[in-house]
């Protein structure tokens, strides 16, 4: 039997993509809204058995009082949160605002139904890798420092790190894919996955985070694929086929 809910987030193109997956699932879907910022009321007003709280930056203070005001007018509704690789302060502030679980943005729609129906039995709904990760953090502060710039290359793949390298270097899809030997349409998919991990809702976005974080500093920089293509172009060549870049030859 399906569930009645609610897909609230930021971005409203990602409430709507989950909630139409959902609702080929066969969920019943009451709202698909944006911005989380009146994600209470909104909820409040609509009461469904869960509610999905889209948010970007789980530890930031105050982030998960929309929780504490639905936990507190409608006790009833399962409140399943779903952002980034959280700190382990993300993780307990979602918890002791009264969430019923934590779901990773990048997780697949499996993976957040099954939180999904745990969370309306009354389970707690959160992935042991990431209870086993906070721990860890909490258990070795040491051996996981603070560093958010670490902390968000540790989150990607090596593939989606030269892909968010190429974005802040500014090239468009068509290049990454040319620079990476990928379709472009491959290419997309990697940008639209990397921006979903940072938690942002575009390229600018994305460059910015990575560069106040100093990810850009500790990752790899891959070779410039423009810079490969004009090697490869007809003309900068003469018919002799001399380098035309070497510049003119000198008077004999």
């Amino acid at each position: 039997m399906g569930v009645r809910l609610m897909v609230v987030d930021d971005h409203r193109l990602l409430a709507e993509a989950l909630a139409s997956a959902l609702k080929l699932r066969g969920h019943r879907v009451l709202a698909a809204a944006a911005p989380a910022a009146g994600a209470a009321e909104l909820v409040i007003s609509r009461a469904p058995e869960v509610c999905l709280l889209g948010t970007a930056t789980p530890a930031e203070p105050g982030m998960f009082d929309p929780v504490v005001k639905i936990k507190r007018d409608r006790p009833q509704v399962a409140v399943l949160v779903l952002g980034p690789v959280p700190s382990p302060r993300g993780i307990a502030a979602a918890f002791a605002a009264g969430a019923s679980g934590y779901v990773r943005h990048d997780e697949r729609i499996e993976g957040v139904e099954r939180a999904i129906m745990k969370a309306r039995a009354g389970e707690a709904a959160v992935a042991p890798q990431l209870l086993q990760g906070a721990f860890s953090e909490l258990l070795n502060p040491a051996a996981q420092p603070d560093d958010e710039g670490q902390r968000l290359l540790q989150m990607l793949t090596p593939r989606e790190v030269e892909v968010l390298v190429r974005v802040a270097d500014g090239e468009d899809t068509r290049v990454i894919a040319a620079g990476m030997g990928i379709a472009p349409s491959t290419a997309r998919t990697h940008v639209q996955r990397v921006l979903m991990k940072l938690g942002v809702g575009s390229r600018l976005e994305a460059a910015a985070l990575a560069a106040r974080t100093g990810l850009l500093d500790r990752a790899e920089r891959p070779p410039s694929a423009y810079a490969d293509s004009v090697g490869d172009i007809g003309g900068t060549s003469d018919l002799s086929g001399r380098d035309m870049r070497a510049g003119p030859e000198p008077p004999r």
